[in-house]
């Protein structure tokens, strides 16, 4: 087979519009599309010293294993994986005209609990909001199983194998993405539609299809931080001594009799050393070990730049400095809305917009994170109560909030 048939088939199956009706629910994409070709090389480029690594999909994977890097992401990562969620009619929308609302609502429930065979709904959306955060390309496959009590299947994805059709016309039947494979010849492209694929764009901008991931931004700090702290810690193993003393005129056999003498009578004895000679000995200072040595105070402010990237108080990367218990407050207020809440709202209208309006065309219905409202609890139970008594919401309207099932309301007297 030549590479002009090759070529042929793949741009075949690129515009074939059947293809992508395969088996019903199946998934199309693959869990490990690049095989062993995903162990990457080392950062170091061969040959160049100091060489800075460049922001691939692999270097900011595995940048986002160090210690500085991964406590950025679990902090943002893990408070959206662990909200309450609910699926809820859309505001402003008449009553339900075919009655099939709420049973709807609850098939998706079932359908987000359990998104496919080997995920729950929180492994599924952390591998999406990690693939976000590093580099701005979050994916999960989306197919509809013709099943009313889970009608819908989703499939976490690699989003850096996603190729996105820049000359795409906003045909539902043309494919916008395309997931690329090890696999050779024809299959090495796996042609998607838009509604086929859920793709969380982080910093849209008009220059490219790519969105912009905060682990991108932060790459260069935690290079010069991961630098800086190897120096460190290279200057605090090594058993140095600081200082030394310099003898003039004096014989090498005078030498070895004040190297054993100092042995033997001064070194770990707490001693004071007495020495006498015609020049006062001189004393060398050979490496440094003070905090200034370390560059202490620059990989704190690394660690600064790493937390404003991902939008965070430097105060949850470890920089206590000038923290108090009320500041601690606000800064964690400020970390809740300037980091979790826009992210956490992007996810839910991808949900929404992709999954519920898109795949199953159910426009009626949204995903809503239960707990976006308010961080302190005490402050969002007390701005509901106030709102019950001066008669604004009513108690289901609360318990839907909360996500607690409805109960019947009390008739009037």
């Amino acid at each position: 087979m030549g590479l002009g048939t090759v070529v042929k088939q793949m741009w075949e199956r690129m515009t074939d519009v059947e293809a992508a009706a395969d088996d019903v629910g199946s998934r199309k994409t693959l869990a490990a599309p690049l095989g062993l070709n995903s162990i990457f090389a080392p950062f170091r480029g061969s040959g160049v010293q100091h060489q800075l690594p460049k922001p691939t999909a692999a270097n900011l994977r595995r940048f986002a294993e160090t210690p500085a890097a991964r406590r950025a992401i679990n902090c943002i990562k893990d408070k959206i994986a662990c909200m309450e969620w609910r699926i809820e009619a859309r505001p402003g929308l008449p009553e339900d005209p075919n009655g099939d609302r709420e049973l709807r609502a609850a098939a998706l429930m079932r359908s987000f609990e359990t998104p496919n065979d080997t995920d729950s709904f929180r492994t599924l959306i952390e591998q999406v909001i990690e693939d976000t955060l590093i580099g701005g390309f979050g994916a999960a496959e989306v197919e509809i199983t013709g099943d009313d009590a889970a009608p819908v299947r989703l499939y976490p994805v690699d989003g850096a194998t996603i190729q996105v059709n820049s000359f795409w016309d906003g045909d539902p039947g043309n494919p916008r993405y395309a997931q690329l494979t090890s696999r050779p010849g024809s299959e090495k492209l796996i042609p998607l539609r838009d509604d086929q694929l859920m793709y969380v764009k982080l910093n849209p901008r008009t220059h490219t299809v790519f969105g912009l991931g905060k682990m991108e931004v932060a790459f260069e700090s935690i290079t010069q931080f991961l630098q800086s702290h190897r120096y460190a810690a290279r200057l605090a193993s090594n058993s140095v001594v600081q200082y030394a003393l310099w003898l003039n005129k004096r014989t090498p056999e005078q030498h070895e009799r004040l190297i054993r003498w100092w042995q033997d009578e001064v070194e770990g004895t707490g001693r004071v050393p007495v020495l006498s000679s015609e020049q006062k000995p001189e004393v060398l200072r050979f490496a440094g070990g003070t905090d200034a040595d370390l560059r202490l105070q620059w990989q704190e402010f690394l660690l600064t730049m790493i937390a404003n990237a991902f939008d965070l108080p430097s105060m949850l990367l470890g920089v206590t400095q000038n923290v108090n218990r009320s500041t601690a407050q606000e800064l964690a207020n400020e970390a809740f809305q300037n980091a979790v809440v826009p992210l956490a709202k992007l996810i839910a209208e991808h949900l929404t917009r992709d999954v519920i309006a898109k795949r199953l065309g159910w426009n009626d219905l949204r995903f809503v994170w239960s707990e976006l409202g308010s961080r302190d609890e005490q402050v969002e139970l007390s701005m509901q109560l106030d709102l019950l008594k001066a008669g604004v919401i009513s108690v289901a309207e609360v318990r839907s909030q909360r996500g607690l099932p409805a109960v019947a309301e009390p008739a009037a007297l």
